[in-house]
């Protein structure tokens, strides 16, 4: 793996954590169950902290998805392609981005959207956001990556 992809990696690996955490302490399970009570740790039942490092790394979020969705469409199909857990993955990465960006529209202060809408809208958030931290932890687990680069693999069956 070059150093570039490594970066983007850790990145995305760090924004994806501290969605989740923030992304969880909006529902406040880090207050009820008293782990915002071990030091170092009280920011976590602070709604309005959470919510805007939510908004920020969600930010973050779209703009990586968006340099790679750039990056993917400059490189071609020749150089190197998604593997279908990278679709799954990308599926997943979009609905929560849609969501998510309907939920800050719903926050903005004369939103006509229902109670129902609204539940609606927080469940499928929540769904995406689940389904994408299963999948991902079966990708971590099977080895499974985001690419595949096809040069790559006809030299590597031309050599072995």
């Amino acid at each position: 793996m070059a150093l570039h992809e490594k970066l983007i990696t850790y990145i995305y690996t760090t924004i994806f954590l501290f969605l989740t955490i923030t992304g969880f302490a909006q529902m406040p399970i880090f207050k009820r169950y008293h782990i915002a009570d071990i030091p170092g740790l009280g920011w976590l039942a602070e709604f309005y902290i959470t919510h805007a490092m939510h908004y920020i790394f969600g930010a973050v979020l779209i703009g990586l998805v968006a340099y790679l969705l750039v990056e993917q469409i400059a490189a071609g199909k020749h150089e190197k392609r998604l593997t279908k857990s990278g679709y799954t993955k990308g599926v997943m990465l979009i609905g929560l981005i849609v969501t998510g960006g309907l939920m800050v529209f719903k926050n903005l202060s004369g939103t006509p959207y229902s109670p129902i809408i609204v539940s609606i809208l927080d469940l499928t958030h929540l769904a995406f956001c689940m389904a994408l931290l299963f999948y991902s932890t079966f990708t971590l687990i099977t080895k499974k990556g985001w690419v595949r680069y096809p040069i790559k693999d006809i030299v590597t069956k031309r050599i072995f």
